[in-house]
């Protein structure tokens, strides 16, 4: 038939094959092969959905590992700079430095020479032992305090620019340390370390400059002439500071006509250190009495002020006193102080006084001129009257 020759002719020892019964939906004559129950999966699909599956789960395991790796790294990073934000640029390490640059300011600079003495000759040729500020060309020393000046001013400005860029590079680097997300900040890690060493850098450049420099001058100092034909001596210049004197608030006071002036120095120099204090009469625009001001240098500190007049308000400034080698100076402290007034009691005491004085300076004066006179008189003609019994 056919059919059977379609689907094959059964064998010798073989069982020929099933054939589903034509339904309303199947066509006629089409031969289906249907897996009985007793028949299982093959060894090989098993193991190659075996595979697969330990394939996917390996693959799982391998991107959750990559991304452990990114997250640790990511963390690691961000901790780098978030340490170096905490321990290099912190906020209270940067107000020391401003604090230390607005200190400077307020500094006194000065120059120092090394050696300070040398050995020169005098006009008997005698071999003496000179200050190197008496035999000095006094040109080259104002053109090197000048020098001094402009490298002090150039100092102070350079410390203001670092502190500003270390100010601005901290509030950028900390903003975009906590709003960068985790992909933008790895991709970018190369950036970042280099803005971190720029920092640092800027920072050690900070550290060098808060101390005075040397000077370095190609003119010599000392002219040959001075030194007589010896050899010229290595002679060293820089510049030194000296903090500036700060009127003790809580110490200084006026009286009536006075005021007694204490001033803090931190420097610790010898009770011979001079100081110039300027004495200033505060004057408004109501008053047309004219102001008058008067410099007085003094040793001692604290120090009294005397003829001032009462109930006014004074303005005191204090300062050292100008040296040879003072360079630069800026910033002076200055205080107001304001005197007392006459009570009125005292006014009207000493008005009374100085009338009952003069009235009875008057009055007794003109009682006692009459009475020594008229007793005078009186002892006078007594002896008039003696001798002239006596001649008789």
């Amino acid at each position: 038939m056919a059919t059977a020759a379609a689907c094959g002719a059964a064998g010798p020892g073989r069982a020929g094959p099933r054939v589903h019964p034509a339904g309303p939906h199947r066509d006629r004559g089409t031969c289906t092969h249907l897996r009985g129950h007793d028949e299982h999966p093959s060894f090989g699909s098993m193991a190659k959905v075996f595979n697969e599956t330990e394939t996917s789960s390996e693959s799982t395991a391998t991107r959750e590992g990559q991304d452990n790796a990114t997250v640790q790294q990511y963390m690691r990073n961000k901790n780098l700079v978030q340490d170096f934000l905490r321990n290099e640029l912190n906020p209270r390490l940067l107000r020391y430095h401003w604090n230390r640059l607005n200190l400077l300011k307020k500094c006194y600079f000065y120059l120092k020479i090394e050696p300070r003495h040398l050995c020169v000759r005098d006009p008997n040729n005698m071999m003496i032992c000179a200050d190197i500020l008496q035999i000095a060309n006094p040109c080259q020393l104002q053109k090197i305090k000048k020098m001094g000046k402009n490298q002090t001013e150039i100092q102070l400005s350079l410390l203001t620019g670092l502190l500003e860029q270390l100010d601005r590079g901290r509030k950028e680097l900390s903003h975009y340390v906590e709003t960068c997300d985790m992909a933008t900040f790895l991709s970018q890690w190369d950036l970042t370390i280099k803005k971190v060493l720029k920092l640092s850098v800027l920072f050690s450049k900070l550290i060098a400059l808060e101390e005075p420099r040397k000077l370095h001058v190609k003119h010599s100092l000392v002219s040959q002439v001075i030194l007589g034909g010896a050899v010229h001596p290595h002679i060293s210049l820089s510049l030194y500071t000296k903090k500036p004197p700060i009127f003790d608030r809580r110490e200084s006071f006026a009286s009536q006509n006075w005021a007694q002036l204490k001033w803090i120095n931190e420097n610790q120099e010898s009770h011979l250190e001079r100081w110039q204090l300027e004495i200033k009469l505060m004057t408004d625009d109501s008053q047309t009495e004219p102001g008058y001001s008067r410099i007085q240098e003094v040793i001692s500190n604290p120090c009294v002020i005397h003829h001032l007049q009462p109930g006014r308000s004074y303005e005191f400034r204090v300062k050292r006193s100008d040296t040879h080698t003072l360079v630069y100076s800026q910033w002076h402290d200055r205080i107001v102080l304001e005197t007392k007034t006459v009570p009125v009691e005292d006014t009207n005491s000493s008005t009374n006084g100085s009338t009952n004085g003069s009235t009875n300076g008057s009055t007794n004066g003109s009682t006692n001129s009459s009475t020594n006179s008229s007793t005078n008189g009186s002892f006078g003609f007594t002896r008039r009257l003696t001798r002239t019994s006596s001649s008789l």
